[in-house]
């Protein structure tokens, strides 16, 4: 059994509470909250023995083993880091951390302390992503990998009425990039690694976030296209176009239906039934790993995790986008 402590209670937690709560090796100890009444709170609903307004007070428990982190992406690293140097095994919600330098001093952190670091991409632990790899062969040479995920936020509203929701919040280092371009970043840098030429543009709003944003990058004789949105929203379903045919998935951030399109016109259903939520793949990925004694994910690698952050800071770098947590430490 791992005994997991989580930090931050959002909608996010709750759906990973449900998840983990499929896998027989998973134990709620602990959850930490700035306040002491919106932990208790969720405590109650999820029956968690132990509530802290003290990170390191928790992390020096002997109650639980790992963390799982769902706080802002701007805590990311300095939560994550906590942990780690109280020898907790870390499972960090995407983007793990806010920019290169950080993901860095994270992966330092967990060699130098000999845990597990994993970045919580659900999509690329799910069955349906391990059927993408296994079948890519099939459409021959890969011309075009295209992915999309624009979902439009009611948080623009509010944005729009004058106030500043976080997810536009330059200070947690948020926006339509890190929220959502991510889930079309990784699985690329999985299936074909880092790309060697990035071009990116975006729309910036009123608070300096990007509301949304567009990324072709080169991969000598293939290209990649992504488009990301957090105020309009998109039905495209995502495409890895080869020569003898093109893999046509659902949507990138949870995929569940694959096919392939034949260039003689005939269509190959890959589908298979999920049997669990989404995120359960990626907790017992983590548990797993933890029982056999490993430090890392042979899917989530820390090298993937740096890749997708290179990726992504080159991005904002041409978009003009800087987080707060860009310019400490310098």
């Amino acid at each position: 059994m791992i005994r997991f402590g989580i930090i931050g209670t959002s909608w996010i937690t709750e759906r990973f509470i449900q998840a983990g709560m499929e896998s027989g090796e998973f134990v709620l100890s602990a959850v930490y909250s700035r306040t002491e009444e919106k932990g208790r709170a969720f405590a109650t609903k999820y029956d968690i023995p132990m509530v802290y307004t003290d990170l390191k007070e928790m992390v020096s428990s002997n109650e639980l083993d790992a963390v799982y982190i769902a706080s802002p992406n701007s805590s990311h690293a300095e939560q994550a880091i906590v942990c780690m140097n109280h020898g907790k095994h870390v499972l960090c919600e995407k983007p793990m951390a806010s920019n290169v330098r950080e993901m860095q001093e994270m992966i330092d952190t967990a060699r130098t302390n000999d845990v597990l670091l994993m970045e919580a991409m659900k999509s690329t632990l799910m069955p349906s992503f391990t059927i993408m790899k296994d079948n890519l062969y099939k459409i021959g040479r890969i011309r075009r990998y295209f992915a999309s995920f624009c979902r439009y936020t009611s948080s623009y509203e509010e944005l729009q009425k004058g106030n500043i929701p976080n997810v536009f919040n330059l200070s947690y280092s948020n926006g339509s990039l890190m929220d959502l371009g991510v889930y079309c970043i990784y699985p690329m840098v999985t299936l074909f690694g880092k790309p060697q030429s990035i071009e990116a543009t975006g729309v910036l709003l009123s608070t300096g976030a990007d509301g949304e944003g567009s990324m072709v990058m080169q991969y000598g004789k293939m290209d990649a296209v992504i488009m990301h949105s957090k105020i309009a929203d998109s039905f495209l379903p995502v495409e890895i176009q080869g020569e003898n045919g093109t893999m046509v998935i659902d949507k990138i951030s949870s995929p569940q239906d694959v096919k392939i399109h034949y260039r003689d016109g005939t269509i190959e259903d890959l589908n298979r039934p999920d049997i669990h939520k989404p995120m359960y793949y990626e907790i017992q990925e983590f548990i797993e790993l933890l029982q056999m004694g490993q430090r890392e994910s042979s899917v989530n690698t820390l090298a993937n995790s740096l890749a997708v952050a290179r990726v992504m800071e080159e991005a904002r770098r041409q978009i003009g986008i800087q987080y707060p947590a860009d310019r400490l430490r310098e």
